[in-house]
């Protein structure tokens, strides 16, 4: 299988992003806001959903995948210790919502466990690569339905 890349220009684009990165795991120390070159940056390990559709398998994959999202101007979190750390976040989705000045907003990046990180942006624009090869894992993420 082909190493993943995506770019996301709009919130349409960034819908398609989020199914990828559904349940990609990271450490609160992996993600990095660079100030100076406007950039949020998060390395993490997706799980590969595009392989595991529509099969019966006793094993799936995962990959280390890296994404980043550009002319960022402020970056909030909320629901774990930002600056570094081991604290395991799960990622859910990833929502832009528009301001009042488009194409300017807010891009939303939701864990489990209540945590979230809020990026303040001038536009959409992010992108999504694969780093390297494949590993196995047994486990496929469930979320349970919820009676909203």
């Amino acid at each position: 299988m082909e190493l993943l890349k995506l770019i996301a220009m709009d919130k349409e684009d960034l819908s398609i992003l989020s199914a990828y990165m559904q349940d990609a795991v990271f450490k609160s120390g992996d993600l990095d806001f660079l100030a100076r070159e406007r950039r949020f940056m998060l390395v993490g390990n997706r799980f590969v959903w595009e392989d595991s559709q529509g099969r019966r398998k006793r094993s799936f994959e995962r990959r280390r995948s890296a994404l980043h999202f550009n002319r960022v101007g402020a970056v909030r979190s909320r629901g774990f210790k930002s600056g570094g750390g081991d604290a395991v976040l799960s990622l859910l989705a990833v929502n832009f919502v528009p301001g009042d000045n488009q194409p300017a907003g807010r891009i939303e990046l939701i864990f489990s466990g209540n945590a979230a990180v809020e990026l303040e942006v001038e536009c959409v624009e992010a992108q999504l690569s694969d780093l390297g090869a494949a590993w196995q894992t047994e486990f496929r993420p469930n979320h349970p339905l919820s009676d909203v």
